[in-house]
């Protein structure tokens, strides 16, 4: 059984992480998937999908001042759109991640969250979710 859901994320910042989690627990609940695996992608260029700490909100903010740091948004760049560290930061962090379905229920750790990174925004994005497995 593959189950394939879409949503749909305003972004209100320039750079910003957003705990999508409930999108997962959505997809996976409705997918009736009991066992198998939860793919969140996102198919932008400036944008990624991270599993992190969802207890404390100075992780992402940490997380987003080490990036700032690594790729800066000045820098000796040619893409003439003038987004390089964007699209630098996202290739970084990834597009996709997976996450095991046990029992009818995404399998994630205490503390962790599914995160929709943000480098180029505010802009409209989207989110997929892949539900494979049995029910």
């Amino acid at each position: 059984m593959n189950n394939i859901f879409n949503f749909s994320i305003s972004t209100g910042k320039r750079e910003e992480f957003i705990n999508i989690t409930h999108l997962l627990n959505r997809a996976v609940k409705d997918s009736g998937i009991q066992n198998g695996m939860a793919v969140v992608y996102c198919p932008h260029t400036t944008a990624g999908i991270t599993i992190n700490e969802n207890a404390d909100p100075d992780v992402v903010y940490d997380i987003l001042k080490i990036l700032d740091r690594a790729f800066p948004a000045k820098g000796d760049y040619r893409h003439y759109e003038g987004n390089s560290h964007a699209h630098a930061k996202a290739s970084c962090i990834g597009s996709s991640c997976s996450i095991i379905i046990s029992d009818g229920k995404p399998l994630l750790g205490t503390w962790q969250g599914v995160y929709f990174c943000e480098f180029d925004g505010p802009r409209s994005r989207k989110v997929c979710i892949s539900c494979i497995g049995t029910s």
